[in-house]
């Protein structure tokens, strides 16, 4: 517990969480500023051309090597730390803690002691002035600021408006726990528990915030790890009492034994560990930033008008795997296949978060006049016009393809051509497969509103029967009486699906110039059932 003498650590950040994949390997801290002594607590000034840190258990501390002191080293124009030097305006004869600056370097949070005992611990503010002079703190006044035993850390806010306070206080779970102190108009909060989270049965030190204030740095011994004081960090979701799972920064930034007191600066993380020695040196480290998610794309086109032969292949260039991918039709593959024409937009989101989308047209040729369209599968109760709409047959859902077709192109205009099988009387069936075709248009027009003008009705009857492809013989077959016939007493299933398939609804692209000014009124026969 001596790495845990009246530690007091107070924000100097310049960073803007990034979400890191790795770190290069752990550095000693060049130049002189490591000793045999203890150094821990690193604070950077705002230019990085100062480092502020605690040295203990060093004969030239003002209380002999017990005590802890303020020192400072400054960084040479060849960017090396030289020796460091004890800063005694801002020591006393009781243990001090790490400075904070703002204000250009020009203000300094500091421990702040009342001078008569070691116990009555607080934050002051000291200034400085254009002759480099520290005048005399001034306390901070942060309500509820009470706590057992003699340790206490700080970070404060970029913006001086928030400070986090680790400290061994009522509502703490196990020892040392992290709270928080917000100001309005000049007066502090009392302080408030930041919640089970990120607090542990054990103890919660060295907080520290990033520029943003977004992301929080601290040590516990409390969520396991690679030893005894391990440094995680924690993401903002609310308020100052809402944080996700803290989460480990790995076996580079932590040893087996004493990790803490993590800041950052230009880059780099710098931190205080007994990993090499049995008093804590400094550390720094540069985090690794994964390679940017980035997707990239080959498709085809559907083939033919209506048709349904697209597909897009996605291949992820960059990132960290595995990957999951949304797609916004719903399908969860990297690749799509079968497609129709349209829009489509596929998200992918790696193993760290990352996302990158791209979003795809699928186009088909333009329709052509005179073609003859297999509309959507439309069924009809037997020997009637009324629409099969069951648990296996929807038969509006199908017409209403056609008719988002028929916005799609607002141009076509259809002959809708119904047929029957072939049974019965050929001039009923003629009048029957009018009705249904006048029933498709009806259910167009009146309920789906589309201009009764671009619809055509026609019957064919039993006259035009339909082709399937045979794969035994490798050819198409027309389904005619006499081909149906020939199953009627061997294969009563499929006589009746042959049957069905002749009862079917087509369409006739007759044109793809429709002028709603020009176009002549449709025959109100059109709506007209010829009923015997």
């Amino acid at each position: 517990m001596k790495n845990l003498i009246f530690p007091i650590f107070i924000l100097i950040s310049a960073i803007s969480f990034g979400q890191f994949w790795d770190f290069t390997e752990p550095n000693r801290l060049e130049g002189t500023v490591n000793s045999s002594a203890e150094e821990s607590m690193p604070v950077f000034s705002p230019n990085g051309r100062e480092l502020y840190f605690l040295r203990t258990f060093d004969e030239a501390n003002m209380a002999g090597p017990n005590d802890q002191d303020v020192w400072a080293s400054m960084k040479n124009a060849k960017g090396t730390w030289q020796e460091a030097e004890n800063i005694q305006e801002l020591n006393s004869r009781f243990h001090n803690g790490v400075v904070a600056l703002r204000n250009n370097g020009n203000r300094a949070y500091i421990l702040y002691s009342d001078g008569i005992t070691n116990n009555n611990k607080s934050l002051a503010i000291v200034e400085r002035t254009p002759e480099e002079k520290w005048q005399t703190p001034k306390k901070v006044n942060i309500p509820g600021l009470n706590f057992k035993g003699q340790f206490v850390g700080f970070a404060v806010s970029e913006d001086e408006k928030t400070i986090i306070v680790s400290i061994n206080g009522e509502k703490s779970k196990g020892q040392e726990d992290l709270y928080y102190t917000t100001n309005t108009n000049g007066t502090w909060s009392p302080l408030k528990h930041m919640g089970d989270e990120i607090n542990s049965s054990g103890y919660e030190i060295s907080p520290f915030l990033n520029f943003d204030g977004d992301t929080l740095y601290f040590a516990s011994n409390g969520f396991g790890g690679e030893g005894g004081s391990d440094i995680f960090y924690t993401v903002k979701k609310g308020a100052w009492d809402q944080w996700s799972k803290p989460v480990n920064m790995g076996p580079k930034i932590n040893s087996p034994k004493f990790d803490a007191y993590m800041v950052f600066k230009e880059g780099k993380f710098y931190w205080s560990s007994t990993r090499a020695t049995e008093d804590a040196d400094f550390y720094w480290a540069e985090p690794l930033y994964p390679a940017k998610l980035l997707i990239q794309e080959t498709h085809n086109h559907v083939t033919a008008f209506s048709g349904a032969d697209g597909a897009i292949d996605v291949t992820v260039t960059s990132g960290v795997a595995p990957y999951i991918y949304k797609w916004n039709n719903g399908f969860q593959t990297e690749d799509l296949s079968n497609l129709k024409r349209g829009i489509y937009t596929i998200t992918v989101t790696d193993a760290i978060k990352q996302t990158a989308t791209l979003t795809i047209e699928i186009t088909e040729p333009q329709p052509v006049v005179q073609k003859v369209l297999r509309l959507p599968e439309v069924r009809y109760a037997v020997n009637s016009w009324v629409f099969v709409n069951d648990t296996t047959i929807q038969s509006k859902d199908s017409l209403d393809r056609v008719a988002q077709l028929l916005q799609e192109y607002p141009g076509m205009m259809l002959e809708l051509i119904s047929h029957t099988d072939s049974r019965g009387d050929d001039k009923k069936n003629l009048q029957l497969s009018i009705n249904r075709a006048k029933a498709v248009y009806k259910y167009l027009v009146e309920e789906r509103g589309i201009d009764a003008r671009r619809l055509i009705p026609v019957g064919k009857g039993e006259t035009e029967p339909s082709r399937i492809f045979d794969e035994t013989t490798n050819a198409f077959i027309e389904l005619t009486e006499t081909y149906i016939n020939q199953f009627k007493t061997t294969d009563k299933p499929k006589f009746e699906q042959l049957h069905q398939i002749n009862r079917r609804t087509e369409g006739k692209i007759i044109g793809l110039n429709f002028d709603p000014a020009t176009a002549p009124e449709a025959p109100k026969e059109y709506l007209q059932f010829k009923v015997k």
